[in-house]
């Protein structure tokens, strides 16, 4: 085990204080770039009374200043490792092995890089997430939903079975010590009190997911899901959304003979209603495909690091924020949007613009 060290210490003040002359980087912006207490990362550089950062944290200290895209634009952000060019790659590399020798271990395993490091689906350490389903009606069942079936698949009761294996993956991935944790709920099944004050992740719209309207109701985001009346093309289902001025707007699906061409898809983040230490996440879209479209949007690694990076721009400092985007469908299959086009975007809210 690594003994604290003072040269490991003043190297880390070093690189905060003199990686770039015109760039002043406090100990409280480093830390929430890289999501820890300002506390904890003054006692990295606490040449006194050195902690010694635990192998990630070198892996995270080595990105951010291998490149000055890491202090551009109004937020400091940690840029996955796979977006460096080849450059910042042998930067990084040469300022790990030096990190890693005063840290004393380089004997050991090498350190695994943390999992989609900006996204928001990372929680405070030790924090449960609660992910919330509809049940799917009993008449959309089949023979193995029933318990007494020796075929019994509990999760065939589930209506977004693809969102929530997307998501439930992808969160477990990011908080690896943290409980995390899916269930069903319907009209005569509430969620318990630990739950309801835990990270709420609601997937689905209002017809078949009751949380997703009761928790949407205890916001301030101007937007309600206009619900369907069956499964044929409702033309006056949607999103509705209420402007600073009164008037509404609605964003519908697209159908053509029945078929789904686009769908639309509202993601919504901000803080719990429930527990002012905890967040609400609502992935909802008028069919299946559109939830699906939300989940990926942050989850797809093709498009996640964009996204986020919009997202980053777009609503810096705001507490909570909604965002209604296309999902387009091509032969069946729900694609992944792209909020960085602006013709994906169909209602952000708060409504201002990017400078």
């Amino acid at each position: 085990m690594s003994q604290p060290n003072p040269a490991l210490a003043a190297r880390l003040r070093t690189l905060r204080k003199e990686s770039w002359s015109d760039v002043v980087l406090t100990q409280k912006q480093l830390a929430e770039a890289f999501g820890v207490s300002t506390g904890l990362l003054s006692s990295w550089e606490n040449v006194a009374k050195p902690v010694t950062p635990p192998p990630p944290r070198l892996e995270a200290y080595a990105t951010f200043f291998a490149t000055r895209r890491s202090v551009q634009g109004p937020k400091l952000h940690l840029l996955d490792v796979a977006d460096l060019t080849d450059e910042e790659h042998t930067v990084r590399k040469e300022l790990l092995a030096e990190l890693q020798a005063l840290r004393g271990d380089l004997d050991d395993p090498p350190a695994q890089p943390v999992f989609a490091p900006a996204s928001l689906w990372h929680f405070p350490p030790n924090q449960d997430i609660v992910i919330v389903c509809a049940q799917l009606p009993e008449k959309y069942r089949i023979a193995y939903t029933d318990p007494s079936s020796p075929d019994f698949v509990n999760l065939y009761t589930y209506a977004d079975p693809d969102a929530l294996l997307e998501l439930y993956g992808h969160i477990r991935a990011c908080n690896p010590a943290s409980n995390v944790t899916f269930r069903t709920t319907d009209q005569n099944t509430t969620l318990s009190a630990d739950e309801y004050t835990a990270h709420l992740v609601l997937l689905g719209g209002v017809d078949w997911n009751p949380q997703t309207r009761a928790l949407l109701d205890r916001v301030d985001v101007p937007v309600r899901q206009i619900s369907r009346k069956g499964d044929e093309e409702e033309l006056d289902s949607g999103f509705e959304v209420t402007r600073p001025d009164g008037t509404t707007q609605r964003f519908s699906a697209k159908l053509r003979d029945g078929v789904l061409l686009e769908d639309v898809a509202h993601f919504y983040h901000g803080v719990s209603p429930l527990n002012r230490k905890r967040t609400v996440t609502v992935c909802n879209g008028m069919y299946s495909r559109g939830t699906l479209g939300a989940v990926r949007a942050l989850t797809d690694r093709r498009f996640r690091d964009r996204n986020q990076a919009y997202l980053d721009r777009r609503f810096a400092g705001a507490d909570s924020f909604s965002i209604i985007s296309r999902v387009p469908v091509f032969d069946n299959q729900g694609l992944t949007p792209d909020w960085t086009l602006p013709e994906n975007r169909l209602h952000e809210w708060p409504e201002s613009s990017l400078p």
